[in-house]
């Protein structure tokens, strides 16, 4: 990374400040909220100088700058069952969602998102699916319906994250809410 603190921030630079991140978090240098609260500020950076003081206390990783695997893939899975995620927790790039026979809410409004495009892939098969994203968010639905529902609701969004989603939802459901009024929390709307 340069030392020009007022240089705009790279995707790179800030895959590398979230690579530090991550080994300080998986070496016990960072609680959990620690670590989410710094990479939170890390994607949200603009210049280098407001990376700098989020990593400035630890250590080098060696090696490349690519992110955390963490950070790049993870799947939400159910089969014959409900699964609820929300609150606070941190989302990948590459977020696969896959429900069989059964119902999904996924609550992206207040995750931590590594970037500003995120891919949602949906899998749904005899199923509900309810993706909640952040009230600014530009959505991009590339979903495949067949004997389904797919529903993005609310205003297109502003100039927050770019969520993407793609896939297929079968004999299913699938609904994309900006508000909480656009969706049932439970999941069973």
């Amino acid at each position: 990374m340069t030392d020009d603190p007022v240089l705009r921030a790279s995707d790179a630079d800030r895959d590398h400040a979230a690579t530090l991140l991550g080994e300080a978090y998986a070496t016990g240098r960072l609680t959990t909220v620690e670590h989410a609260d710094r990479l939170e500020a890390v994607y949200t950076a603009k210049t280098m100088g407001d990376l700098v003081p989020l990593t400035h206390d630890l250590p080098q990783v060696p090696g490349g700058t690519s992110a955390p695997a963490a950070l790049q893939k993870q799947t939400v899975n159910t089969v014959f069952s409900k699964v609820i995620k929300r609150g606070r927790w941190i989302a990948s790039r590459h977020t696969h969602l896959a429900a069989t026979f059964g119902a999904l809410v996924v609550d992206l409004s207040q995750a931590v998102l590594p970037g500003r495009e995120i891919t949602v892939s949906v899998s749904a098969f005899c199923a509900k699916m309810i993706i909640r994203v952040p009230p600014d968010a530009q959505v991009i639905d590339e979903v495949g319906a067949l004997f389904a529902k797919r529903q993005v609701s609310g205003d297109s969004g502003g100039d927050g994250p770019v969520i993407r989603v793609v896939g297929q939802a079968t004999f299913s459901k699938v609904i994309v809410a900006r508000t909480v009024s656009d969706w049932n929390l439970s999941g069973d709307a």
